[in-house]
């Protein structure tokens, strides 16, 4: 891949990641959060099952397999996008996507506790940098919004995922992982939203149109750009720009809703950044 092919990938993915946070701040005008969540994967979901049964790719073979997808879809698509489309009921985009996107600093956590890898020294930095920007980022605020609660634990479920895809990735083809996954998690959702909420969604042009965009946009195609990305260049390298998600969700949140860019949010989103950056240079580890 050509340099300047490889960077206009990489900026329309991460903006996808990042920018899909407005837009669905946008799209809880007309809808209730998990219900909307629920309806954007089952509708990626499906489009991706078709696309994936069209083209014949390799499906689990076991009861086993299948449960195995069923769980990353639990916490990747259901624990992760639940917990966002929540917090963005009572905090910013900006702040929701900076929490979310510090789930790289908990894989780095959570793999040294519960795996035997251990992480050089300029990526624990890292870790200690990102965990500032998140005491900067909460600790300005005058109030304890239930929402800043909601983006923290969409980072642990993305953690938590990350490391099962790792362990259990290898066993299927990413695309047939990506799309039942997906569809598994909508469902869930689907059933959240039944048990936890008052179910709702306002039918109209600019509500299907931002449904049409959370689904195709930024979930299908985000998808699979950052895969082609991770399969056809050196993933440390496509992994550092990560960093570039959270910076895209603050700009669209001050863009698009007129969100305020307040210091702590400012100084707070450029510790996270770096922390992610350094955590994200390279895969390299050192195995213990």
């Amino acid at each position: 891949m050509k340099n300047y092919q490889f960077i206009a990938l990489l900026v329309v993915t991460t903006f996808l990641m990042g920018s899909s946070f407005a837009i669905v701040k946008l799209g809880l005008q007309y809808s209730s959060p998990l219900l909307l969540a629920a309806l954007r994967f089952m509708l990626a979901g499906i489009l991706m099952v078709i696309v994936v049964m069209i083209f014949k790719r390799p499906h689990p073979t076991s009861k086993r397999e299948w449960l195995k997808l069923c769980i990353i879809g639990a916490f990747q698509t259901a624990g992760v996008m639940g917990c966002i489309f929540l917090s963005l009921r009572t905090i910013t985009a900006s702040e929701s996507s900076i929490l979310t996107f510090t789930n790289p600093l908990l894989v780095v956590i959570f793999a040294t506790i519960f795996t035997k890898v251990r992480y050089r020294f300029y990526q624990w930095i890292g870790v200690v940098l990102g965990l500032i920007g998140v005491i900067i980022t909460m600790g300005a605020q005058v109030e304890l919004k239930i929402g800043l609660l909601f983006g923290l634990l969409s980072a642990v479920f993305w953690a938590i995922a990350t490391l099962l895809v790792k362990k259990w990735g290898m066993f299927f083809d990413t695309w047939v992982l990506s799309a039942y996954q997906m569809l598994f998690g909508g469902l869930l959702l689907l059933l959240g939203s039944v048990v936890l909420e008052q179910p709702y969604f306002i039918v109209n042009p600019q509500s299907l149109l931002i449904l049409l965009w959370l689904s195709i946009f930024s979930s299908i195609i985000q998808f699979a750009g950052w895969y082609y990305l991770l399969q056809n260049s050196d993933p440390g390298k496509t992994s550092a720009y990560l960093f570039l998600a959270p910076f895209f969700g603050v700009l669209t949140g001050w863009v698009v809703l007129d969100e305020t860019l307040h210091e702590s949010l400012v100084v707070g989103g450029l510790f996270i950044i770096s922390g992610i950056y350094l955590v994200n240079r390279t895969f390299s580890r050192i195995k213990g």
